[in-house]
């Protein structure tokens, strides 16, 4: 699909001066089948890290890009931007961590449950990164018109670190529901399994607080939250080179993380 269609821009657009091209961290670890189960460099992961010993989609897709654009001989140039976790209002994304905590919290709610930790402790305890959705628009923005940014690779994270154990506490608030923390490994469960067949409470909880109609799977992604719940190491990137190559944007996380919930609830996407 990106190739159809760089195959028609590329020559055929003679004002195309750039093309981004939005990957992300599994560059570094791999795809999710193979997280886990082969060698990844130790973090923070730096842009001049060599590729992967693995099929990955994202190489594939860089590589389409390089060729593609080297038709016009230098006369466009590409940037690779590679974010961590999006935090972002994107309510029928399959990746949307905000939007999928935020059911999560109001099924929780509606069945007056505890809002409980699924996942391992690394994750609980340990630093993760995320990169607010505007940020990954700014720095892409900036990449398309900054010269210093041509034909080059960038990670895009918020700058700052969190833990799962400061966000849940703010997830809970939000949803006015209890919570709970790390309780074990015993402890952990999956999601996708905890979820299953809470589609009637979903409708239920749209038509009592009067939301925009979605279905669950449309807003909702158990296997993406499990699978970020539950990685077994940090993973982090650097942000140097992108500071050096002269973009110093950042966001606050935990600000970013409150301000999306916040927006889907006004859009009446979540109670």
């Amino acid at each position: 699909m990106l190739r159809n269609v760089l195959s028609v821009l590329v020559p055929g657009c003679p004002a195309l001066a750039h093309v981004c091209l939005q990957t992300g961290r599994k560059h570094y670890i791999g795809p999710y089948e193979a997280i886990g189960k082969i060698p990844v460099p130790d973090p923070p992961y730096t842009e001049d890290m060599p590729r992967l010993d693995y099929p990955n989609f994202y190489y594939d897709q860089e590589d389409v890009l390089f060729e593609e654009v080297s038709r016009r001989d230098g006369a466009v140039s590409w940037s690779v931007h590679r974010p961590s976790v999006v935090f972002g209002f994107s309510p029928r994304s399959a990746m949307n961590v905000v939007a999928s905590l935020s059911v999560y919290a109001a099924i929780c709610r509606k069945e007056g449950a505890m809002l409980r930790w699924p996942g391992s402790r690394v994750a609980w305890e340990g630093f993760s990164d995320a990169s607010d959705a505007d940020l990954v628009a700014e720095q892409e923005i900036w990449a398309a018109v900054d010269p210093l940014a041509r034909n080059e690779a960038f990670n895009c994270s918020n700058g700052d670190l969190y833990k799962w154990k400061q966000l849940w506490p703010m997830v809970a608030d939000r949803f006015g529901v209890e919570w709970a923390g790390y309780e074990g490994e015993d402890s952990q469960f999956m999601l996708a399994d905890a979820m299953a067949g809470k589609e009637a409470v979903w409708a239920e909880i749209l038509q009592e607080n009067e939301l925009v109609t979605t279905e669950l799977q449309e807003i909702a992604n158990w296997w993406f939250l499990d699978a970020v719940f539950n990685v077994k190491c940090e993973h982090l990137d650097s942000m140097n080179k992108s500071k050096e190559h002269g973009f110093l944007g950042f966001r606050n996380t935990a600000k970013s993380f409150n301000a999306w919930i916040d927006k889907m609830k006004v859009l009446k996407i979540v109670p």
